[in-house]
């Protein structure tokens, strides 16, 4: 047998891009947040019984334009052993964009955190449009387990996954977005034989979450932005389909209802 949450910050309209720079607030959102700096680490816990295929990716030069030419220096990414537990946001902007504009709407959040706010990076690992598509946020998130800004206090072995609109209650959230958000993390989480089912432990490593650097407090292997900050994100609709992404991703990792 086989073994194996950013308070509502931006407000959509004619300042999107000034408050779009404000879209990852209690994301940690600098680049001295805990951890070693590395430029290679392992890609993954190998061996791993419980494991799902690797979703299709857009790649960050993709969505970068100019070439996939970076518009802000960084540092090297920090890198975590394994991932333990994802957590799923929303990036409060319109849910009535064409698909095609979907590059553009992170391009202008990463002009925001990484230029404006003077961020390492953008703070989520991977983004996910109303359409299915995904695309890789974070430089590095696609082949290893690179330190996000996302969540604060919970950024190590975590991986921030963000949903492109707002989900408030009464919004629809398309399945194919869901869809998307459970193979990321069926797929991640896999690689270090976590249950999406399951419930794992974190310790907050500073105390601008809800708790105190140093407390050790238990989360949904799959998690709402909103368990660990003080936040709405990702919308009380977007929470509402949480249970159904964990059974999506167990079922992806071949594991039994």
């Amino acid at each position: 047998m086989r073994v194996l949450r950013i308070v509502l910050c931006c407000v959509p309209g004619a300042v999107a891009f000034a408050l779009l720079v404000l879209c990852a607030v209690g994301v940690g959102g600098h680049s001295a947040s805990p951890g070693r700096t590395e430029t290679a680490r392992p890609k993954s816990a190998q061996g791993a019984a419980w494991t799902a295929p690797r979703p299709q990716i857009v790649p960050r030069a993709q969505w970068l334009g100019q070439g996939g030419q970076e518009a802000f220096s960084r540092p090297p990414p920090r890198f975590a052993d394994r991932v333990t537990a994802v957590f799923v946001h929303h990036t409060d902007t319109p849910n009535d964009y064409d698909c095609a504009d979907a590059p553009r709407t992170i391009r202008d959040m990463y002009t925001g955190q990484a230029g404006a706010r003077h961020w390492d990076d953008i703070g989520y690992n991977f983004l996910v449009d109303r359409c299915g598509t995904i695309y890789e946020g974070r430089a590095g998130s696609t082949d290893q387990p690179v330190v996000g800004a996302h969540t604060q206090g919970f950024n190590e072995r975590t991986v921030g996954v963000a949903a492109i609109g707002t989900f408030t209650a009464g919004t629809d959230v398309p399945k194919v977005m869901t869809d998307a958000i459970a193979a990321i993390a069926a797929w991640k989480l896999g690689l270090s034989g976590i249950d999406p089912r399951s419930q794992v432990d974190l310790v907050s490593t500073n105390s601008l979450s809800k708790y105190p650097a140093g407390t050790r407090a238990r989360f949904h292997a799959v998690s709402g932005h909103t368990d660990g900050n003080l936040t709405e994100c990702p919308g009380e609709a977007l929470m509402a389909q949480l249970p159904s992404i964990r059974d999506a991703a167990a079922r992806m990792e071949g594991r039994r209802p």
